[in-house]
C-alpha cells in the first residue's frame, strides 16, 4: 500500500476511535434505572463495575424495586428513565392504563420455578393452601396460575397470598405465614434451597419459551433520548457478552454477591442458571420472539385482552439494532 493511502487510512482509523470515546471533561448523562433486586441483571451490575457505562459517558443512578406495581408506578410518573424487569408489566400498562410504554431490548426467560415448603410433596398438595405472588395480576403470577391449572388446580382451588421482591416472597413462605410455595427465580430459588423447599418444576418445562424480563422505557423518552439509549443498550449488551464468557464467571457471581447481598454460593448458583450452557439469560439482550409471542398468548387467556395483537405493537427494536450495529 502506498505510503499517502496509508497514512490516510491511519487518519480516519484515529479520527474514528476518538469519536467513540467520550471527552473525559463533558458531563456524565445521569440514568435512573430500575431494577427488581435479583442476579437475573447482573450484565447490568458488571456493566456498571467494569466502566461499560462511564466509557460511554453515562452514570447509572440505581434503585431497587419492592414489587411490580412499584415499577409500573414509577414509570408511569416518570420516577424512572428505564425499567428493566418483566415485559408483560410493559404490555399491562399499553394495554390496561394506555401508558406509551414500549419494549427495547430482552433479558431472560425469568429462571422461573415453582418452590415449595418441605410438607408439600405434589401439587395435589397445594390444593386449598396458600400461595405466594408478586402481584395477582403480573407476569410470574400468570405463569404459576396456568402452571397450577396444567396440574388440575383452578382457582378457587387455592388461595393466593400478596408477597413482593425475593425477601418479601421468602418471608411469606416461612412456618406460620400461610404461604406454602411461591414462584420464584434466582436468587430466591437456591435460598429456599438450603432451607429444604423443593421445586414442582420450572416455567419454561410446563409452558415453553417465555420473555420474562426486559428492558422497557417510556416512548416520548426514547425518541428524545435516542442516542443516550443506544449507548447504554451498547454498554447493556457489552455487560451480556462479559457475564457470557466463562472466563469470567467467578467474578461474575462476586459482583452479584456484592450488588445484592446474597452469599457466594447462591451467586454462583444463580451466575450457572443464568450464563451457564443452558441458562436463562438471553445473548446480547436478544428480544425471544417466541417466547415474546408465548407471553401475550398466556396474559390473553389469563387476564384477556392483547390476544390478537401483534408484538411490534409493544416494541421497538430500533434502538437495540443500532446499539449492536456500533459495537
Amino acid at each position: 500500500m502506498p505510503r499517502n493511502v496509508r497514512s490516510v487510512v491511519a487518519t480516519v482509523l484515529l479520527l474514528l476511535t476518538v469519536a467513540e470515546i467520550p471527552d473525559a471533561g463533558a458531563a456524565e448523562t445521569r440514568l435512573r434505572v430500575n431494577v427488581f433486586k435479583n442476579p437475573q441483571h447482573v450484565a447490568l451490575y458488571a456493566a456498571r463495575e467494569k466502566g461499560f457505562f462511564a466509557r460511554r459517558g453515562l452514570a447509572i443512578d440505581l434503585s431497587f424495586t419492592p414489587h411490580s406495581r412499584a415499577q409500573r408506578d414509577g414509570m408511569v410518573q416518570g420516577a424512572f428513565d428505564i425499567a428493566q424487569g418483566a415485559v408483560d408489566n410493559a404490555v399491562a400498562l399499553v394495554e390496561v392504563e394506555k401508558a406509551d410504554m414500549v419494549i427495547v431490548a430482552g433479558g431472560s426467560d425469568g429462571l422461573n420455578e415453582l418452590m415449595a415448603r418441605p410438607e408439600i410433596n405434589s401439587y395435589e398438595d397445594l390444593r386449598g393452601r396458600g400461595i405466594v405472588v408478586d402481584r395477582p395480576d403480573t407476569a410470574y403470577a400468570l405463569l404459576l396460575y396456568k402452571m397450577l391449572a396444567l396440574h388440575g388446580l383452578k382457582k378457587g382451588d387455592y388461595t393466593i397470598i400478596l408477597g413482593g421482591d425475593c425477601a418479601a416472597r421468602h418471608a411469606a413462605v416461612q412456618p406460620g405465614r400461610g404461604g406454602v410455595a411461591a414462584m420464584m427465580n434466582p436468587p430466591c430459588n437456591f435460598i429456599v434451597r438450603k432451607e429444604g423447599f423443593k421445586s414442582l418444576g420450572r416455567a419454561t418445562d410446563a409452558i415453553g419459551p417465555y420473555q420474562a424480563d426486559g428492558i422497557w422505557v417510556r416512548r416520548p423518552w426514547a425518541r428524545q433520548n435516542g442516542d443516550t439509549l443506544v449507548r447504554y443498550l451498547q454498554a447493556m449488551i457489552e455487560g451480556y457478552r462479559w457475564v457470557f464468557d466463562p472466563a469470567n464467571h467467578a467474578e461474575a457471581a462476586a459482583v452479584v454477591a456484592r450488588a445484592i447481598n446474597v452469599d457466594a454460593d447462591v451467586a454462583a448458583h444463580s451466575i450457572a442458571a443464568g450464563a451457564g450452557p443452558h441458562g436463562g439469560l438471553a445473548r446480547d439482550a436478544r428480544i425471544d420472539m417466541a417466547g415474546f409471542a408465548n407471553m401475550l398468548r398466556l396474559r390473553a387467556e389469563i387476564i384477556g385482552g392483547a390476544g390478537d395483537a401483534i408484538p411490534q405493537k409493544y416494541l421497538d427494536l430500533s434502538y437495540y439494532d443500532r446499539a449492536l450495529a456500533g459495537l
